[in-house]
């Protein structure tokens, strides 16, 4: 993470770690999302007013990615 970026808020279950990040520099918001089980991870770049409905349902924005 750079220093324009500010974790708002995170959750984790059954391995899944979930990240609502803010960018101040650019003011854009993004969700990262890690399986610790396997190594995989990925990030997206979401709306400000869809910030909290995709930090709750990340891999529903996936699909639509």
């Amino acid at each position: 993470m750079d220093e324009q970026t500010i974790e708002l808020a995170t959750r984790q279950g059954g391995g899944i770690v979930v990240r609502l990040l803010w960018n101040r520099g650019e003011d854009s918001v993004r969700i990262a999302v890690e399986d610790e089980r396997t190594g995989e991870e990925f990030e997206l770049q979401v709306a400000r007013e869809r910030a909290y409905d995709a930090y709750t349902h990340p891999f529903a924005y996936l699909s639509a990615a």
